[in-house]
């Protein structure tokens, strides 16, 4: 039997294996090597019995993905010096959030590329505020712990630091919450895990909504983010461009 081509295709992967006995044969009798590298190849698409490439549609969920990795590829590529001045000029947005003496604020210590918002959090406990930060317990849970000067830091998750298992675990009423991407609507994409999501949703079931401020740099902005419902929209995120308020989502 001629080997098969698709016209216009130039994946010499896919030219070797149309000519290839894998075409005779069902999807359950190929190697598991071939389709491991048939899925690299098509990575979009699924191999069925037959051995036909059968494209699926693109969920939210893959495009999701795509705008997270494409916006947080636009933050690593900003210079570092650059970050810490545009990090710096948040705190003066800090006379925007109001906060009351006794407030208690969620921050985040920073990871990799995002904006460093500790001048912000401790401006903001000059203004009477008590701070904390999330520690990951599970896959499914974070809690917020309570920081004190001068209290020793510790690993808790995901690559970020914040007080150890003695500290206080508080329930923050304003959440300067880190994100991937936002989009014109308050609509965010964070990295992936839903501990925000879950945490937010908790204090909001127990009829304690906190009040929600987003964090990023303006390169993270995207046309859309595709809604799903169990997205949590930030009427708020603070960039270096200064707060931006977004009208409440009916």
């Amino acid at each position: 039997m001629a080997p098969t081509y698709f016209v216009g295709s130039r994946d010499h992967t896919l030219h070797r294996l149309c000519g290839s006995s894998l075409f005779s044969r069902s999807a359950d009798a190929v190697p598991p090597t071939s389709l491991r590298r048939l899925k690299r190849s098509f990575p979009l698409g699924r191999f069925a019995a037959g051995g036909f490439i059968v494209p699926r549609m693109q969920t939210s969920k893959d495009l999701k993905r795509k705008l997270r990795l494409e916006a947080l590829a636009r933050r690593d590529a900003l210079d570092e010096i650059w970050r810490i001045e545009a990090s710096l000029g948040m705190v003066a947005a800090a006379a925007s959030i109001a906060v009351h003496p006794g407030d208690i604020v969620s921050g985040f210590w920073p990871i990799r590329s995002e904006a460093d918002i500790r001048p912000l959090m401790f401006s903001l406990r000059e203004r009477g505020a008590r701070l904390c930060l999330p520690a990951i317990l599970d896959r499914a849970t974070i809690v917020f712990r309570e920081v004190l000067p001068g209290a020793p830091l510790v690993d808790t998750g995901f690559g970020t630091a914040g007080p150890g298992e003695d500290a206080a675990v508080l329930e923050p009423s304003l959440m300067l919450v880190p994100l991937a991407a936002f989009d014109g609507r308050g609509h965010r994409i964070g990295y992936g895990a839903g501990h925000y999501d879950r945490a937010i949703a908790k204090l909001v079931d127990a009829g304690r909504p906190p009040r929600l401020v987003g964090i990023a740099f303006d390169c993270q902005q995207v046309p859309q983010v595709p809604d799903e419902k169990h997205d949590v929209v930030i009427p708020e995120i603070l960039t270096e461009s200064g707060l931006r308020r977004f009208a409440p989502i009916p």
